[in-house]
């Protein structure tokens, strides 16, 4: 049986690890991080593809694939300690508990069955309710998201993208979870789209009173969606932070480079500045900093020590070893 634990935190997660053995190579995917949501938040993930923000919410709902391995001194969730529930507790957990959007839901959503079953299929494993009860509240969700409840019986190929997402929200939301992972939402819909699941997301958010962890590489996005910002780089958190935060204070080289890196509308003559080279081989664990290589900043000891992440107020926290030096600081080069 799981434990319960006094819930401060909608998600609190210490020192994940999640490695991959392979036949060639061990790969270390997400390095001893720590996460923790606050009740009723939207905390964004930041960074590269490969950075581990996927996998690391997959870790949350159990559900990294084989060969993966999680280890981590707490997992709570919901206020629930999931680290040893057993396959029929996750069963219950997931959907109910937490539950996730994700990226493509083309490729999440069933094609044989209509949108209508799906989203009742959740409904019926969850509550004690019969089919014709379960699709009717099905058919609420989907009104619920901006779709005719009559378009139930439909397939998910005779939808549009943006349709289709709503009703990937629809069947995340229908058990009405405590916590919601948004895996890049919003990346397959053109940009009027995007605007309209976006402000759905940030409504039903608002109205159900969710905690949400989005995963996303666009910083517009984390403007208008999150109060909280974790960046990852190479399996790390290295910036983590309020909005603000890390948007009018930021101080690791690679939050940074990832703001240097967008285009600048006030000035368009300016030419943009990606980041140099590429991240490290997450099978190879380099002595220092996994940054160091494309740092502008970087020093010897960058390369020999690790930075951990510390708290630089009360609510800021950088891993850079350059904060060492009190009068260190970023000038933003845009």
């Amino acid at each position: 049986m799981n434990s319960e634990v006094k819930q401060e935190y909608a998600v609190d997660v210490e020192k994940l690890n999640i490695v991959f053995h392979t036949d060639d190579a061990t790969v270390y995917a997400v390095n001893s991080i720590d996460l923790k949501l606050k009740k009723g938040t939207i905390k964004g993930l930041v960074g590269e593809t490969g950075a581990g923000k996927t996998t690391s919410m997959l870790a949350l709902m159990k559900l990294v694939p084989k060969p993966g391995i999680i280890k981590t001194d707490r997992l709570v969730i919901n206020g629930k300690d999931i680290n040893n529930m057993s396959d029929e507790e996750l069963c219950s957990f997931r959907g109910k508990d937490i539950s996730m959007i994700f990226q493509d839901p083309m490729t999440s959503l069933n094609p044989v069955m209509t949108v209508g079953e799906q989203i009742a299929e959740s409904i019926l494993l969850h509550n004690r309710v019969n089919k014709k009860e379960a699709m009717e509240r099905a058919k609420k969700m989907l009104t619920l998201v901006g779709i005719a409840p009559e378009r139930a019986a439909e397939y998910p190929h005779q939808f549009s993208g943006g349709m289709r997402q709503r009703v990937g929200i629809a069947i995340a939301l229908a058990c009405e979870p405590t916590v919601l992972i948004a895996d890049e939402p919003t990346t397959a819909l053109d940009v009027t789209i995007q605007a309209q699941v976006l402000k759905l997301m940030k409504k039903l958010q608002a109205d159900l009173g969710t905690s949400m962890l989005l995963i996303t590489h666009d910083l517009g996005v984390v403007a208008q969606m999150c109060d909280e910002v974790a960046v990852m780089y190479a399996g790390n958190i290295v910036e983590e932070g309020t909005a603000e935060d890390i948007f009018n204070k930021t101080m690791h080289p690679y939050t940074e480079g990832l703001f240097n890196s967008l285009p600048n509308i006030k000035r368009r003559e300016m030419k943009l500045q990606p980041i140099n080279g590429l991240m490290p081989d997450p099978s190879q664990i380099a002595p220092g900093c996994g940054f160091a290589d494309r740092c502008p900043h970087a020093t010897e000891r960058c390369f020999k020590e690790k930075p951990v992440l510390r708290m630089v107020d009360d609510t800021h926290k950088v891993a850079c070893l350059a904060y060492d030096n009190p009068e260190f600081h970023i000038k933003r080069g845009r």
